[in-house]
């Protein structure tokens, strides 16, 4: 490894991956503020339009352990091809799709190459940079990831507000094919290749475990929880990732490295990203419908208060890790939490005459406070593992990052149009209006606005204790070293370094 970081000049590698990354996390979040005008334009539902997001999040899901299989399968160069050409398929597609079913294709291509992608960037990172200098390295990955959830929605808002929502396509198009040209002449071989052997059935048992749970949650917001469709989804993926977990186990080579829980502060970080990540969607998703359909704002508008925040993030992204480096994940991450519990607390007080504002503000608040979580305590957790598991634990953290915030988006998006539905049944009965009557309508609308406003206050309130559990973990999150000599325990011959 050594040698591999000597002889290549890293610049133009780096260049390539970041390039490449920041145009994947772009599409990724460029729709959330377009999703209200492509509802109407295309004529489904909130529950359908969602998926958008959180099909893209689940590819990504399950393409990430995919991914380490193939990183070992071919070379850096074709992987990065490979996976760049498809994401520029994926975009045309969605650029020219008549009606969502091949938008949706469109996207889940997309998904597929923004799969690759990620976790080669980190593996590339871990492998061209010594221990020393990975901090500056996971500095700069941090830097492009927030960067572009900073100008997605801003950007997306100013298209919708003056061109049909395709242009976010056309816009995306020549970024990923100036990544696809540059890397095409930047890109070298740096991972050693083998011809390991696929576990066929761990991507069975995943990809249904992961897709059965994410379709019973989107289910739910439509046919309700009772729904059989929604029961035998739900049960047939907990089933089957449990099946995933026993191969995983039992394979000499497995696909995604469970053993790497056995270090019990990369355990509890990773549980308290998971919770971040789905309660930070809550947010980026729930406040524009919010922003368009109850309080009439413009797209535009609505990415504009989304803007200040996603800068923020991006702006502290170095700072807090200069703050880590000195005191450590743990008081960060309280004072970030418990920031971003008030905030969003904050925001589980909507009203339809809430003003644009107050949004603005407690918004940026929230971010501010998420600013200070994601890398820290991604970092303190890796920091405790052996440097021959880096790429395993960065595989494990991205993978359960992704399905987190697949999972959260369909989670709450479930909860609000739940809350609203019944919401707004009980305040008809209340008014002993008959919703099919048309001397009604008024009525009926003013009925409307006021159960959306209860239902986002609910998901809201969700994602609220959300961040209250992740909060109370937080105090238990510790220094730690990488583990980098063998310490067997009592009763196994072959047991995992013990963190200490």
């Amino acid at each position: 490894m050594q040698q591999v970081q000597h002889q290549i000049r890293r610049g133009p590698i780096v260049a390539s991956l970041l390039i490449a990354a920041f145009v994947a996390i772009l599409s990724q979040t460029v729709l959330n503020v377009a999703l209200p005008t492509m509802m109407k334009d295309l004529n489904i539902s909130e529950s359908t339009i969602q998926w958008l997001i959180t099909g893209y999040m689940l590819v990504n899901g399950i393409l990430v352990p995919i991914s380490a299989f193939l990183i070992e399968r071919f070379t850096t160069r074709q992987l990065f091809l490979w996976a760049t050409g498809l994401f520029t398929a994926g975009t045309i597609i969605c650029a020219a799709a008549p009606g969502f079913e091949l938008l949706l294709a469109g996207r889940l291509i997309q998904a597929a190459g923004a799969g690759v992608l990620m976790p080669l960037m980190s593996i590339v990172f871990l492998t061209i940079f010594p221990i020393e200098q990975r901090g500056k390295a996971m500095g700069m990955m941090g830097l492009a990831m927030v960067f572009a959830p900073a100008v997605g929605p801003t950007l997306s808002g100013w298209i919708i507000e003056h061109y049909s929502w395709r242009v976010l396509f056309y816009v995306v198009l020549p970024l990923t094919l100036i990544g696809l040209v540059f890397g095409a002449f930047s890109m070298k071989n740096v991972t050693r290749t083998s011809f390991p052997k696929l576990d066929i059935p761990g991507v069975i048992f995943s990809t249904i475990g992961f897709g059965g749970l994410l379709y019973g949650f989107s289910d739910a917001s439509t046919d309700g929880w009772d729904s059989p469709r929604v029961i035998v989804a739900l049960t047939a993926g907990v089933v089957f990732l449990v099946l995933f977990l026993w191969r995983e186990l039992r394979s000499a080579k497995p696909i995604l490295e469970f053993r790497v829980f056995q270090y019990d502060m990369f355990s509890l970080t990773t549980v308290i990203n998971v919770i971040i990540t789905m309660a930070m969607y809550s947010g980026m998703i729930l406040l524009p419908i919010f922003l368009q359909t109850i309080r009439g704002f413009t797209p535009l508008d609505a990415g504009l208060l989304l803007l200040p925040g996603a800068l923020l993030m991006a702006v502290m992204s170095p700072v807090t890790g200069m703050i880590f480096d000195k005191v450590g994940a743990r008081w960060l991450s309280v004072l970030g939490l418990a920031i971003t519990t008030v905030s969003t607390y904050e925001l589980t007080r909507l009203t339809v005459d809430t003003t644009y504002n107050h949004m603005l503000l407690i918004y940026t608040i929230r971010m501010f406070g998420m600013s200070m979580l994601m890398m820290p305590i991604q970092t303190a957790g890796m920091n405790q593992l052996p440097r021959r598991l880096n790429a395993h634990g960065s595989a494990m953290s991205q993978t359960l990052r992704n399905v987190a915030g697949a999972l959260g988006t369909a989670f709450l998006v479930t909860i609000f149009t739940n809350a609203a539905a019944s919401r707004g049944k009980d305040l008809a009965i209340a008014a002993k209006l008959n919703p099919q009557d048309p001397a009604n309508a008024e009525a009926m609308k003013e009925i409307a606005r006021q159960a959306t406003v209860y239902g986002i206050n609910h998901a809201f309130t969700v994602a609220m204790w959300m961040t209250v559990a992740s909060l109370a973990l937080a105090f238990f999150i510790r220094r730690t070293k990488p583990q980098e000599e063998f310490q067997p325990a009592t009763g196994s011959p072959k047991a995992e370094p013990v963190a200490r």
